[in-house]
C-alpha cells in the first residue's frame, strides 16, 4: 500500500507503470486520475488545497486498509496533491490491483468516493468573482453512502 500527499506534480504514466509492474500475480489493475476542472464559462483561476500533515496521511492509510480488506485487493495506491493547482492539472490518482477486475474497479471507486467526500483536505476556488471554500456536493455524499 502506498499513500502520498505532496505538493509536487506527479507523472501519471510513470506512477501507473510502477504500480502495475509490481503485481504480476494480479489479474487487474485499475487507475483513476482526478483533474482540476474549470468552472462553466472558464472562470476558475486556481484552486488551493490545504491539509493537516500527518493526520491526512493516517486517514488515507486507514481507508486504503479498509479497501484492501473489503475488496480483496492485492494492493492500493493513493496520491493526492495540495497547494495551488490550476485547471487541467492532476490533483489525485488512485490505483488498485486485484485478482479480478470487479474487485479492482469497486476498490478504486470506493477510494475515489471517500477522497471526494471525506478525506481531510480543504479546497478553496479562486475565480474572477473572488474566492470560495468548496463544500461536498450531495451527489458525492450519495456516492459514498452506497458503501455503507
Amino acid at each position: 500500500m502506498q499513500v502520498q500527499v505532496q505538493s509536487d506534480p506527479f507523472e501519471f504514466g510513470a506512477e501507473a507503470e510502477k504500480f502495475a509492474q509490481g503485481h504480476h500475480e494480479m489479474g487487474a489493475v485499475v487507475t483513476f486520475t482526478g483533474i482540476v476542472r474549470n468552472l462553466p464559462g472558464g472562470g476558475l483561476d486556481r484552486m488551493e488545497i490545504e491539509h493537516y500533515p500527518g493526520m491526512t496521511e493516517k486517514a488515507l492509510e486507514k481507508i486504503a486498509d479498509e479497501a484492501l480488506t473489503r475488496f480483496k485487493l492485492g494492493d492500493a495506491m493513493i496520491i493526492h496533491r495540495f497547494g495551488t493547482l490550476r485547471p487541467g492539472e492532476m490533483i489525485m490518482m488512485v490505483a488498485t490491483a486485484a485478482p479480478h477486475r470487479g474487485d479492482a474497479f469497486a476498490g478504486a471507486e470506493f477510494l475515489m468516493d471517500y477522497l471526494k467526500s471525506c478525506a481531510p483536505f480543504w479546497k478553496k476556488e479562486f475565480t474572477t468573482d473572488g474566492a470560495e471554500w468548496v463544500a461536498a456536493k450531495g451527489a458525492d455524499e450519495d456516492a459514498l453512502d452506497r458503501w455503507s
